[in-house]
């Protein structure tokens, strides 16, 4: 079993912002593998079903992105599985948009909900896939750039990412992530 987290703020609010990427990825794998995201439990909407033959639950945190870890921590105790099975998504303003990287663990860098999952888990050891928004515009603060709208040009650019980011998933999940790695980095 896997647990599959996209990182993201409510959506009523932050649908359309570069910091709801991990929020995009899970509602394109809903959307592919038919598996609704609307029970809610643990401070998240979540939905369990089947992909590339492994049971998986996708999960939305609902509590900010900054206190993402409690959702998680919850998930993780409630299900018992492996850090290894606990997939994060979330957006990376250091790659590029329409560009990812998969990682096996690492440190949480500057992104306030991975710390908040590192610091709730005590551990770096779990995989994750970065979708890449890239650094703000010259003049533009970092939470104008995260949390504010996007113009058209880079919405096209974004979308490439989330699409890159599902089929990594699915390649993660259907063959392993080493495999994911050596495609998609």
């Amino acid at each position: 079993m896997y647990l599959i987290i996209g990182l993201g703020n409510p959506e009523a609010d932050y649908a359309n912002t570069r910091h709801n990427m991990g929020f995009n990825v899970i509602n394109k794998l809903s959307e592919k593998y038919d598996i609704e995201v609307k029970k809610d439990k643990f401070k998240a909407l979540f939905g369990s079903g089947m992909i590339e033959g492994e049971k998986i639950v996708l999960i939305k945190p609902q509590t900010f992105m900054n206190l993402s870890g409690e959702a998680v921590q919850e998930f993780v105790n409630f299900y018992k599985v492996s850090l290894e099975n606990v997939l994060v998504i979330y957006d990376d303003v250091d790659i590029e948009p329409g560009k990812i990287r998969i990682r096996k663990n690492g440190s949480s860098g500057s992104h306030n909900g991975m710390k908040s999952i590192v610091s709730c888990l005590s551990s770096e050891g779990f995989p994750r896939i970065r979708i890449g928004i890239g650094k703000p515009h010259e003049h533009m603060d970092m939470i104008a750039h995260v949390i504010g709208g996007i113009d058209e040009e880079d919405k096209e650019k974004l979308s490439k990412g989330v699409e890159l980011g599902v089929e990594a998933v699915s390649e993660l999940l259907k063959n392993n992530i080493d495999s994911a790695m050596n495609k998609y980095n």
